[in-house]
């Protein structure tokens, strides 16, 4: 009996928190700019044909990438890294750290090129942000980052190019 009024209280309390929070975007996501940009959205077919398949995954199907796969990790030079998908400058390489979680950390982005979210995928709720023009998946806010912020905004390579410090940043695609 115990049992059972345990699974009961923990499965009432699970769906009043998601109630609350709301649930994370799923594959139904159109990828359009979530404040409402209708010139810019796009439909996930256009995004699938624009875009390498693991880049589409990661940006519009909230896929993560595997941990130490991408050569982002390495990258030192000094430069802007751009949302994969709509070449939106998101975080410049001064702020690039390696956090030694196997994926590409910055400890702030760009001011007001992304926004972010509650995620519950993993139940306990999470910071994601994404691409502020696009919508594209990013990745997730953490609180244990170095100074001067105290946060690690750990981000998936696959969702971001590297522009080196010389080369003209890309023209927003359109």
């Amino acid at each position: 009996m115990e049992r059972r009024h345990f699974f009961a209280v923990s499965a009432g309390a699970l769906g009043a928190a998601l109630a609350a929070g709301g649930w994370s975007r799923g594959s139904g996501s159109s990828g359009g700019n979530e404040s409402g940009d209708a010139a810019f959205s796009k439909s996930k077919a256009e995004w699938k044909k624009l875009l390498p398949e693991g880049a589409y995954r990661v940006l519009f199907e909230d896929a993560t990438e595997r941990s130490f796969t991408s050569p982002l990790n390495d990258e030192k030079r000094e430069g802007t890294y751009v949302c994969a998908a709509c070449f939106l400058p998101l975080f410049e390489s001064a702020t690039k750290f390696d956090s030694r979680t196997g994926w590409p950390s910055f400890y702030r982005p760009i001011d007001g090129s992304v926004e972010t979210k509650s995620d519950y995928k993993l139940i306990l709720r999470r910071t994601e942000y994404h691409c502020g023009r696009c919508g594209g998946h990013q990745g997730h806010v953490f609180d244990d980052g170095p100074p001067p912020t105290g946060q690690r905004w750990c981000n998936n390579g696959l969702a971001l190019q590297f522009v080196p410090k010389e080369a003209p940043l890309p023209a927003l695609r359109t």
